[in-house]
C-alpha cells in the first residue's frame, strides 16, 4: 500500500497547519499576560523547541489604526471600551485597543467573554434562515406586538390580525426587530439549525489564536418555543462572546462565508536573527456559501443605510470619497453583569475590490453614554480607507489630466 501524490500533498498541509497551531499554542502561553495586560513587548523570553530563547517579536498591528483605535477610547472615555480590527481575508490582527475609565492599568476587554452577544446574534440566526432554510432577504415576517420587546404572547401567536405588523427579513435585521427574529426562528428554523450555525460561527470552542482569548457560549434549547425565540433574537444574558469573535463574526460575513482565525504575531526571531516562526492565515471552514454570504452582507449593509447604525454612519455614506467602499454591520445593546452596565455593541466590515477588513467595537456604561460604538466602527473604516480612497482620487485626476 503507498499513498498518491494527492494524499501525500494533504498529508504535508495538514502537518503545516497542526505545526502552525501548536505554536501559536506556545506563543499565546508566553505571550498571555503581556497581552491581557494591554502590553506588546519587542522582546520576551519564550521557550521554543526545548530550548529558552529571548526572541524578537514582530506584530501585525498596523500603527496609524492602533494609535486611531487608543485615542478614540481616550478621548471619549466610556466606562469600559475596546475595539479590535483584523484584515478580514487573512485574520492579521490590524488594531487591539482596551479602555477602563477607572483603571488604567485593568485587563484587555478584547480577550474577555463576558459580554452578552445581545443582539448581534441576529447575523448567526438570519445566516441560519438564508443558508440553511432558503429564506431571502426580502422574506416577509409577520409578527405582533412591539418591535424592540419580546414578550411571549406575540411570539407564540400566529394569528394575524388587522394590528398585525408585516416586514421583510432585511429591514427586520437593520431595525433589529426582536419579535420578528423570534417569529423567524419558530417558523422557518428548527434548534439544531441554529445550534449548527452557532458552532460554525465558532461558539461553544476555543479560538485558536496566538494570543488567549475566552471562549464565546451560545445555549440553544431544544425544543420551539418562547427560549428558542429569545436565543434567536439575542434576547438572553445566557449567550456570550469576546470583541474578538465579534469581529471574526463580521469578517465571515464579508470574506465570503470563510472564517478566519484572528493572528497577532508576524514573526518570532531568536538571538542570531534567524525566523523560529512565521504568522499565517489559518481558516476555519465555510460557515455558508458564497450566494449566502452576499446576502447577509444585503442585511448588514441596510444597518448602516438605514437601520440601528445609520445616524453613526451617515457622514461617511453621504462622504462622497468612500462610496465605492462597502460597508456593512449590526448593532446590539443590553444590560451586562461582568462588568456592568449597558452594553453597547458594533461588529461591521468594509471592503472594495482589493480589501477586507472587519471590525468589533464595543462599549459598556453605568449610566451615561459618552459615544456609541457604531460611531467608533466607522471611525475605523474612515481611518483605515481614508488614504485609500485619496490616493484613488488623485490617481484619477491625474489620469484624466493626461
Amino acid at each position: 500500500m503507498g499513498f498518491t501524490a494527492s494524499e501525500s500533498q494533504e498529508a504535508q498541509v495538514h502537518k503545516k497547519i497542526q505545526t502552525q497551531l501548536d505554536q501559536r499554542v506556545q506563543i499565546a502561553k508566553a505571550l498571555g499576560d503581556k497581552v491581557r495586560s494591554n502590553q506588546f513587548p519587542e522582546k520576551a523570553a519564550l521557550p521554543w523547541n526545548g530550548e529558552d530563547h529571548t526572541v524578537t517579536l514582530s506584530y501585525t498591528l498596523d500603527e496609524d489604526l492602533q494609535r486611531e483605535a487608543d485615542r478614540l477610547l481616550k478621548s471619549y472615555k466610556p466606562d469600559y471600551g475596546a475595539i479590535f480590527m483584523i484584515d478580514a481575508s487573512t485574520g492579521e490582527v490590524l488594531a487591539m485597543s482596551s479602555f477602563q475609565r477607572d483603571n488604567p492599568q485593568a485587563a484587555n476587554l478584547n480577550l474577555q467573554a463576558t459580554f452578552p452577544a445581545a443582539s448581534v446574534f441576529k447575523v448567526v440566526t438570519a445566516t441560519a434562515a438564508v443558508d440553511k432554510a432558503g429564506v431571502t432577504p426580502e422574506h416577509k415576517i409577520r409578527y405582533n406586538g412591539g418591535a424592540y420587546t419580546l414578550y411571549k404572547k406575540n411570539v407564540l401567536s400566529d394569528k394575524v390580525t388587522r394590528w398585525t405588523n408585516v416586514i421583510t427579513l432585511k429591514d427586520a435585521f437593520a431595525r433589529s426587530i426582536n419579535t420578528a427574529f423570534g417569529r423567524l426562528s419558530i417558523e422557518n428554523l428548527h434548534p439544531e439549525d441554529l445550534n449548527e450555525y452557532a458552532n460554525r460561527f465558532m461558539f461553544n470552542q476555543e479560538i485558536p489564536a496566538d494570543f488567549p482569548v475566552d471562549m464565546g457560549v451560545a445555549y440553544i434549547p431544544p425544543g420551539k418555543g418562547f427560549e428558542l425565540a429569545e436565543a434567536a433574537s439575542g434576547y438572553n444574558k445566557t449567550n456570550r462572546m469576546s470583541p474578538v469573535q465579534g469581529a471574526m463574526i463580521a469578517a465571515s460575513v464579508a470574506n465570503d462565508g470563510q472564517v478566519v482565525i484572528p493572528y497577532l504575531i508576524d514573526s518570532v526571531k531568536d538571538e542570531k536573527g534567524e525566523t523560529l516562526y512565521e504568522g499565517a492565515t489559518l481558516t476555519n471552514g465555510n460557515i455558508m456559501s458564497k450566494e449566502s454570504a452576499a446576502k447577509v452582507r444585503e442585511l448588514m449593509e441596510q444597518t448602516v443605510a438605514s437601520g440601528t447604525s445609520r445616524r453613526s454612519f451617515r457622514p461617511i455614506m453621504k462622504d462622497r470619497k468612500f462610496r465605492e467602499i462597502e460597508m456593512g454591520g449590526k448593532t446590539g445593546h443590553l444590560t451586562g453583569d461582568n462588568p456592568r452596565g449597558r452594553v453597547d455593541w458594533f461588529v461591521g466590515y468594509a471592503l472594495d475590490n482589493e480589501r477586507k477588513i472587519a471590525v468589533a467595537a464595543i462599549t459598556v456604561n453605568k449610566k451615561f453614554w459618552t459615544v456609541k460604538s457604531a460611531h467608533l466602527g466607522q471611525s475605523m473604516f474612515r481611518k483605515y480607507f481614508g488614504p485609500i480612497v485619496a490616493d484613488n482620487k488623485k490617481g484619477r485626476v491625474i489620469s484624466s489630466a493626461k
